[in-house]
């Protein structure tokens, strides 16, 4: 039941590494009006929210890596006593 878990988070890390290179590219007057940092006739381009959705993107695939893991019961040692 993991798996659906890594492929959502794996989805939204590649949406947010899209969202940083977007702001890294496009200058705040060009952003769609919906979106954080857009200033009407600005020319400057918002590299804190692209390191932020860079950052945000980088958190999505540790998650992604620890839902991912195994986790079956065999590779637990037994703790057994051998008096």
């Amino acid at each position: 039941m993991k798996r659906p878990w890594t492929i959502i988070f794996v989805i939204v890390a590649l949406i947010f590494f899209a969202l940083a290179v977007y702001y890294w590219t496009t200058k705040a007057g060009s952003l769609p009006h919906y979106f954080p940092g857009y200033e009407a006739g600005s020319t400057h381009i918002h590299l804190k929210h692209g390191l932020a959705a860079l950052i945000l993107g980088i958190g999505s695939l540790i998650l992604a890596w620890f839902s991912g893991g195994r986790r079956d019961k065999t590779s637990v040692p037994k703790n057994t006593k051998t008096d």
